[in-house]
C-alpha cells in the first residue's frame, strides 16, 4: 500500500458502503464490482478497516473544488493522503481495488459518481406519506 497525496493528479470521493449497496441494490462483492465498473467506468478502491465498508472513487482533482455532495459523499483532496493498494490487489483482506485503473490517468467522471450518490440517497430516504 502506498500513501498518495490527493492534489494535482486526482481526488477521491468517499462513499459509505451503505450508500453504494443501496444504489446498486446488492451487497455481494462480485456483483458490486460489476455494477461499479459499468456505472462509474473508472477506478474504485474498497476499504473495510476503520469505518465499515467504504469505497473511494477516483476523480479529477479539480472536481473536488466544486463537489456539492460533501454531506453524503465527501470529496478528499488538497492536504489529504489516500492509501492506495498495489494494482494486483483485487480482493480482501485489507484495502483492494474493486475496479482497478485501466490505464495511466484513468479516472471516473464526476457526473457518474453524482448519479450513483443520488440513486443511493433515493433508496435510503424514508418514504414520504401520501
Amino acid at each position: 500500500m502506498a500513501l498518495l497525496p490527493l492534489s494535482g493528479l486526482f481526488a477521491a470521493v468517499r462513499l459509505p458502503g451503505e450508500l453504494v449497496h443501496a444504489a446498486i441494490g446488492c451487497e455481494e462483492p462480485c456483483q458490486v464490482a460489476v455494477a461499479l465498473r459499468e456505472r462509474l467506468q473508472g477506478p474504485v478502491i474498497h476499504d473495510h478497516r476503520t469505518t465499515g465498508p467504504t469505497y473511494y472513487v477516483l476523480i479529477q482533482w479539480h472536481a473536488g473544488l466544486v463537489w456539492d455532495y460533501a454531506e453524503a459523499a465527501p470529496c478528499l483532496y488538497g492536504d489529504t493522503y489516500l492509501g492506495v493498494p498495489r494494482l494486483d490487489r483485487l480482493e480482501p483482506p485489507g484495502t483492494y481495488w474493486v475496479v482497478p485503473p485501466r490505464y495511466d490517468g484513468d479516472l471516473c467522471r464526476p457526473q457518474f459518481v453524482r448519479e450513483l450518490v443520488d440513486a443511493g440517497r433515493r433508496q435510503l430516504a424514508p418514504e414520504e406519506p401520501e
